[in-house]
């Protein structure tokens, strides 16, 4: 089987994974998923499509990453792999579905706007 390469957006993150046959090994921008997330639970995001449809021992991921945030990042490759895996089996679409991993999360940053201190937060008003 050859590499199935995805790709996953999130906020201003964007995730290209490349899916191949192997031990489990996820590597992250060149460096190992521990070493690159520390926190716990943005490695159980990471790995979450994998668990579901048990094939966390089955493939290596390779990942470029670029943009945003930890958080942001994460849930990119969550995406990712999520395409990914539908790409390679069909099969594995309801489980990944039903947990809402298919679907791209469009939320973004609302842009400040001119004459506020945020995009919605105002100046302190000052009657005299």
């Amino acid at each position: 089987m050859e590499v199935i390469n995805a790709l996953g957006r999130r906020k201003t993150s964007v995730a290209r994974v490349y899916l191949q046959p192997g031990k489990g090994q996820i590597i992250v921008n060149e460096r190992e998923l521990k070493d690159y997330f520390p926190s716990e639970i943005l490695q159980t995001t990471v790995k979450q499509a994998l668990t579901i449809v048990k094939q966390d021992a089955n493939y290596d991921v390779n990942v470029n990453v670029d943009g945003g945030g930890s958080k942001g990042q994460a849930e990119a490759i969550r995406l990712a792999i999520a395409r990914a895996l539908v790409s390679i089996s069909n099969e594995n679409r309801p489980a990944l579905k039903k947990e809402g991993l298919m679907t791209r999360d469009s939320r973004m940053v609302e842009r400040k706007k001119a004459g506020r201190r945020k995009a919605r937060r105002r100046f302190q008003f000052s009657k005299r």
